[in-house]
């Protein structure tokens, strides 16, 4: 099966079982971390099968489809920018997720974008000092910590 159909289909359906049960959003985000976390970790790939399905889940059930869209841009974008001036700093998988985890830090608020970042920035500075990496450190496991961590626990 062509993955497109597969991140298609897995899109959809994760965007229907949200707006069945909207309190899950938090626990799909945790679902697809899991899985991203480990891709990332061991093959250093945010494979796009896992990552472009989150797009249209993570708009379709924002309490303000507008705003997540806008931070999606936002937090996207900010990491586009470092993928650009920096491409050993961090990797096309790293912008694509952090676009998906920018419309859920959105339904957050404004503040958990920087706050993310940071976040993001302490988790992978500890894998860094915990291991030695041949290619550089994963950036997916500390943007995947820190966007479920806020949309888990909701902060002001």
């Amino acid at each position: 099966m062509p993955a497109a159909v597969v991140a298609l289909g897995t899109g959809v359906a994760w965007a229907g079982l949200a707006v069945l049960a909207p309190a899950w959003t938090a626990f799909v985000l945790a679902a697809l971390a899991v899985p991203l976390i480990a891709a990332d970790l061991r093959h250093r790939r945010l494979p796009d099968v896992l990552t472009l399905p989150a797009y249209p889940l993570l708009v379709a059930v924002a309490p303000d489809p507008a705003k997540a869209l806008g931070a999606a841009a936002v937090f996207g974008g900010a990491h586009l920018v470092i993928h650009l001036v920096a491409p050993h700093a961090m990797g096309a998988g790293d912008v694509k997720l952090a676009g998906a985890l920018g419309a859920a830090l959105g339904s957050v608020g404004w503040a958990a974008l920087p706050v993310a970042t940071v976040l993001a920035a302490f988790v992978t500075a500890v894998l860094a000092a915990t291991r030695r990496w041949r290619n550089g450190v994963p950036h997916g496991p500390g943007l995947l910590a820190a966007a479920t961590a806020l949309v888990l626990i909701r902060p002001g």
